[in-house]
């Protein structure tokens, strides 16, 4: 990477600190600090310490719980950039919080997603840089460029450094089929799809397993682009050891590990579950099958590309 004569300033946000610094390590860039507090009354108050004027600023900040208070820090982070008159200031958001209520399929229910684009955008945004959003069309509720970028080469190295070749990709439900051919293909894997039905949020029964002559007798790797509670890829694992499977591993972008994630992660069948650090958590809260591999390069040779107007896409392409 060239040297730059106005090296990009890194502003970590709470949720996102450790990533941002180690973000630092794998860019020419300068890693700012950040003067944060929050008042009796829960009002938050930030100040960059840097000057950024004429600088491009990279704010670095998750939207994970505690989803509101991060998404607060987030939009006055970037109004504080904005304000102190930075040249070009992008929202790096790892993990997209709210992701999923991108739809009205209810009389009298917020798009939340398309609001909190908004708001990233008024509070002073010219670009995000997401990583692995729950669907990729929103990128379409930002009136700003988006750089999207896919977390699936570092998962894939990882199964392939783990030698799970005698395997078959599944896809946790109909919904994420192209996501799973796409790992099967990029794997020479075969492929299942789990049916599932879910009656409520948080709550999903396996119905039937589309494909299950593929995974008897193999290993099952479940991909998925976040666990949350852990409920849909517990009954998925339980399901498929059922139909025949030798053994399941569990590969996400996303560990959100909300509730009894963790309770529910240890006592299933589960043999490994693969997450990244875009959602940071203290290691010594994870239960041992928990294995979390580093975006930071990734994100890092991001902003590197957008500092020096270069393709970011050119990131995933087999001549990159």
């Amino acid at each position: 990477m060239a040297e730059f004569s106005n090296p990009p300033l890194i502003i970590p946000g709470t949720a996102s600190l450790h990533l941002a610094e180690q973000m630092s390590h794998h860019v020419i860039a300068t890693l700012g600090n950040m003067d944060k507090r929050q008042f009796s009354d829960g009002e938050f108050f930030v100040k960059i310490a840097d000057n950024v004027r004429g600088r491009d600023v990279y704010v670095v900040q998750s939207t994970n719980s505690p989803t509101n208070d991060n998404l607060v820090e987030l939009l006055l982070t970037l109004d504080a950039a904005r304000r102190a008159s930075a040249d070009r200031v992008t929202a790096v958001i790892p993990y997209f919080g709210y992701a999923r209520q991108d739809r009205k399929d209810q009389g009298r229910v917020a798009l939340s997603a398309k609001l909190v684009a908004n708001l990233i955008t008024t509070a002073g945004a010219d670009r995000v840089v997401a990583v692995d959003l729950h669907a990729g069309q929103l990128q379409g509720f930002f009136d700003i460029p988006v750089d999207h970028l896919i977390a699936g080469p570092i998962l894939i190295e990882h199964c392939k450094h783990c030698g799970l070749t005698d395997a078959c990709v599944v896809s946790p439900d109909v919904g994420n089929v192209k996501l799973g051919r796409d790992y099967a293909n990029k794997l020479g894997l075969p492929m299942a799809i789990i049916d599932k039905h879910r009656p409520q949020a948080n709550v999903s029964e396996v119905k039937s397993i589309i494909g299950r002559n593929n995974i008897v007798g193999r290993t099952a790797l479940i991909f998925d682009d976040m666990i949350d509670t852990a409920g849909t890829i517990c009954n998925a694992a339980e399901a498929l050891i059922a139909e025949g499977a030798k053994d399941v591993y569990a590969f996400a972008s996303h560990g959100v590990l909300s509730g009894k994630a963790l309770e529910r992660l240890d006592a299933s069948p589960i043999k490994e579950v693969v997450l990244t650090n875009t959602i940071s958590h203290e290691p010594e809260k994870l239960i041992d099958k928990i294995t979390v591999l580093d975006v930071a390069p990734l994100l890092a040779k991001a902003i590197d590309r957008i500092h020096r107007h270069s393709s970011v896409s050119a990131l995933f392409r087999n001549d990159s």
